[in-house]
């Protein structure tokens, strides 16, 4: 899948602004969001792209003091490509427990996790606080012999961490082409074969009436999460099943949580990290009564918060 890059400058700029723009943006389909030093570069599918649509978002921007221009550009494919083989990426130290390192860095501390990846275009180093915060999770999570869906699997960065914690096998999937084929690269790195993670190309519907799994993870930006949350729940075991979703804000809390519930799913741990939030879901014949006391409860703590 082909992106469109677009370049926003904030001015007079601040990380307030940068942020609120950045959720803006992902109500209208960008996905991906780097920081500059006067705002910042999102990008979005370019089947996705709408430029007046973009333009509105910007008219409509809640803090009227702020101006905001943007350019737009399609999303170089091999630039990626040369700055990653070239430069790599730093290694990312998680828990003091697991170290996700490219192939060019020979000075990587001896952790109980070592992952090694080549991002290439897909995005996933384990870094951003979504990815850190799943990564910290799945240290606590005995996976043995369990089975798991990475939805959106990007690099295969949490498809990888699933084997290692001890999944029985993992169904990954991607929209994106490159993804996919940098996740089955990536496995090749670790040592893990087709036996163990199975990689398809496609979005949610790639998933099968007998694809069930113990946990199902998904970073990925909240209106994807809202339109896919139904297949989520079908997809996970009845029995202790869980679904693991990241990759939205804390304001986004509330819409997420009425979705589960019309889904049968009750919530049994959140976790934010600087405005971006992570929800850990259970089914069970229960789960409509305790969302309705989950949704009264993060009713009134997210009183104060920015709509």
């Amino acid at each position: 899948m082909k992106y469109i890059e677009a370049t926003f400058h904030i001015n007079p700029f601040s990380q307030t602004a940068s942020d609120l723009l950045a959720a803006l943006l992902a109500d209208v389909g960008f996905e991906t969001f780097t920081d500059t030093e006067d705002g910042l570069v999102a990008y979005i599918q370019q089947p996705l792209w709408n430029e007046q649509q973009t333009q509105l978002v910007l008219l409509s921007f809640p803090m009227p003091d702020i101006q905001i221009r943007f350019t737009y550009q399609d999303a170089p494919y091999q630039d990626w490509n040369q700055v990653w083989e070239e430069e790599g990426f730093q290694p990312v130290i998680i828990a003091n427990q697991i170290v996700v390192h490219d192939t060019r860095h020979t000075d990587v501390p001896h952790l109980p996790y070592d992952i090694c990846i080549s991002p290439r275009q897909s995005f996933g180093t384990g870094n951003h606080n979504t990815t850190r915060m799943i990564m910290e999770w799945l240290l606590e999570e005995d996976l043995r012999g369990k089975d798991v869906i990475d939805a959106g699997t990007g690099t295969g960065v949490l498809s990888i961490m699933s084997i290692l914690r001890g999944a029985r096998h993992v169904l990954a999937y991607d929209i994106d082409e490159w993804s996919v084929d940098n996740a089955k690269d990536n496995l090749l790195l670790n040592g893990m074969g087709t036996a163990q993670v199975e990689v398809r190309l496609g979005n949610a519907s790639v998933l099968k009436d007998d694809d069930q799994a113990d946990l199902l993870m998904a970073n990925i930006n909240r209106n994807i999460l809202l339109a896919d949350m139904q297949t989520f729940a079908s997809a996970i075991n009845k029995r202790n099943g869980r679904l693991l979703l990241s990759g939205f804000y804390q304001e986004d809390i509330p819409l997420l949580l009425q979705a589960a519930a019309t889904n049968h799913l009750h919530l049994v741990e959140q976790k934010t990290d600087d405005n971006w939030a992570m929800l850990v879901f259970a089914k069970n014949i229960s789960s409509d009564s305790q969302n309705k006391a989950q949704l009264g409860s993060m009713g009134k703590t997210m009183e104060g918060i920015p709509k």
